[in-house]
């Protein structure tokens, strides 16, 4: 009998396990500790780096698959039918870390299906849970012809793309714009605790928009890791479309964002020599206006090296972004002080982590990309089992 061969122990794969043996010592210790045990949140800062990062940034990183299906299935720009099965892979593992989050940074997590039963419609939080919860749902669905593909029900998958895949792609789309506004929405109700260079009262529809941007950035990226690490890459030709598209999207959300603070008179502070105006021209600037200015060259869209970094910067700036909304422009507008601890960021990293080998075993086994999984599925026998 043949031994099982176990996978060769590298460098990064050494970094990888040393990363998820924290995550679980540190889940474990919130579980058993509480929150205080594991972070520096408080009454005065009770949304950190979870929500800011692991929810808002993660929510809006997981926007490709809502915009490509879109494009393709309700648009019928079939070119761009290729990266369709990445774009719902990453949104569905998206989604899937989003909730780890939310279990690790509620409070009481073991109530976080009350709002199944205690309807309250007049709260955004509310309506945010139903929308998060039916679009993983959706996802769900959306993901699983590549598991049914990888069992041979070819019949099967047939007849759900043919009519259950423009369903559920309209149903996602609508709770998409939903909920992904309305994490804005959060955040207008506290006008008196944000700076006046993030508080905006179309924070919903900023919010919408920059999650168009970072998910379809969040394409060529995903391209660019998957051929270093599987030699999986998508057509160069669609992702230089993609690159248009995102850097149309930035211009569309930088203008939006700038007319706002100009009509609000609170451009004044980005040219005040503080903190404030530092961390907006870091976004702002270096991390859309730069890379926005990169996409709208030919030449840069069409060297993939080029491309991915600046779609890299896009991701850095839009996530940035949600974390200067959600901590920065609370503590300059609370003068509250928080500090993330170190097991906060052992969470959030492990929570990447994990998405990242759940995105690479799914390439392995499943056809993610089109020139089909890496590990090929094997015929099976009927009749084998018979013969034991």
């Amino acid at each position: 009998m043949s031994r099982m061969k176990l996978p060769r122990l590298t460098f990064w794969r050494a970094i990888y396990v040393v990363i998820l043996a924290f995550f679980v010592l540190v889940f474990i210790r919130r579980f058993t500790g509480g929150l205080g045990a594991v972070s520096n949140l408080q009454d005065l800062m009770p949304w950190g780096l979870w929500i800011g990062f692991d929810v808002m940034s993660g929510v809006a990183l997981a926007a490709g698959g809502f915009t490509i299906t879109a494009v393709v299935y309700i648009f019928h720009l079939e070119k761009y039918k290729p990266i369709v099965r990445s774009t719902v892979l990453t949104a569905f593992l998206g989604y899937l870390m989003v909730v780890v989050a939310l279990l690790v940074d509620l409070g009481r997590p073991w109530n976080i299906w009350h709002p199944l039963i205690m309807w309250n419609d007049r709260s955004a939080m509310f309506e945010l849970a139903w929308c998060v919860m039916l679009y993983t749902t959706v996802l769900f669905l959306e993901f699983l012809p590549m598991v049914l593909e990888r069992l041979g029900r070819k019949q099967t998958v047939h007849w759900w793309h043919r009519y259950l895949t423009p369903v559920l792609c309209i149903v996602g789309v609508l709770l998409s714009t939903m909920h992904q506004s309305s994490l804005g929405t959060l955040y207008v109700i506290v006008p008196e605790k944000l700076h006046p260079l993030w508080y905006s009262p179309i924070l919903p529809y900023l919010f919408f928009i920059s999650a168009i941007a970072l998910g379809l950035a969040m394409v060529n990226v995903e391209s660019f890791l998957s051929f270093r690490a599987f030699g999986k890459r998508l057509e160069p030709a669609i992702l230089a479309d993609v690159g248009k598209a995102t850097a149309f999207m930035l211009l569309f959300y930088l203008v939006l964002r700038f007319e706002d603070l100009i009509v609000r008179h609170s451009l004044k502070y980005a040219f005040r020599l503080d903190l404030g105006a530092i961390f907006f021209w870091v976004e702002v600037g270096v991390l859309m206006i730069v890379p926005m200015a990169m996409m709208m060259s030919d030449r840069i869209r069409h060297t993939p090296l080029a491309l991915a970094g600046a779609q890299f910067m896009v991701v850095l700036g839009m996530v940035f972004d949600r974390m200067n909304v959600s901590t920065t422009a609370f503590e300059l507008g609370t003068g509250v002080t928080y500090h993330p601890l170190w097991m906060e960021f052992a969470i959030s990293i492990g929570v990447v982590a994990v998405g990242m080998g759940l995105f690479g075993l799914a390439v392995r086994y499943l056809a993610v990309f089109p020139e089909g999984p890496l590990e090929k599925p094997q015929p099976v026998d009927p009749y084998a089992a018979l013969l034991k």
